[in-house]
């Protein structure tokens, strides 16, 4: 998180100043407030893409989400398409661009900032996911270790798909002015 918004002042530069204050307190000048409002908007800018806490609505839609992709691209689509098997490291191999793509779609439906909850579903969806691909491994068979590294790479892919996904929502940041 972002750490607690200080104005620094115009005329030696100090930038520890509490909010609120009207003298500097390393030279004693007063602050104006046009300074504050200056250091509050880069505080805004600065706080733009932070996440702002975790919502336990948001965790559920990510989770469905996350499911659904999962269970409908992994497990679904080789049942209506025989030719398409995702046995072993293929299913793993598919699963990162689905729950990245699950990351950026719960990252452009959301309201605010989440970051944490598509990440979150992603881990939760990518333990029986990868258990099952190994289970039901036949012929393309891979290690258990390596199915538990690229489902955390699968679940990293969430957390830049989430920040893609806040970043189409929210837009270009403003510029940051001097």
């Amino acid at each position: 998180m972002a750490k607690a918004a200080t104005i620094t002042c115009t005329n030696c530069g100090f930038a520890n100043n509490p909010p609120g204050t009207k003298r500097c307190g390393s030279c004693g000048a007063p602050i104006d407030a046009a300074a504050a409002a200056q250091q509050k908007r880069a505080d805004e800018h600065d706080r733009r893409y932070q996440q702002e806490g975790v919502s336990v609505r948001w965790m559920a839609i990510a989770i469905a989400v996350q499911g659904i992709l999962t269970a409908a691209l992994v497990f679904g689509l080789p049942q209506v398409m025989t030719a398409i098997d995702f046995e072993g490291g293929n299913g793993m191999l598919v699963c990162i661009p689905v729950w990245a793509l699950g990351g950026t779609l719960v990252g452009m439906i959301s309201p605010g900032r989440t970051f944490i909850e598509p990440f979150v579903a992603s881990f939760l969806v990518a333990i029986p996911t990868a258990w099952l691909l190994h289970a039901n491994q036949t012929v393309r068979t891979m290690p258990a270790f390596l199915y538990v590294i690229m489902a955390a790479i699968g679940v990293l892919f969430t957390l830049i798909g989430a920040y893609v996904g806040e970043r189409i929502q929210l837009g270009a940041p403003p510029p940051k002015t001097a």
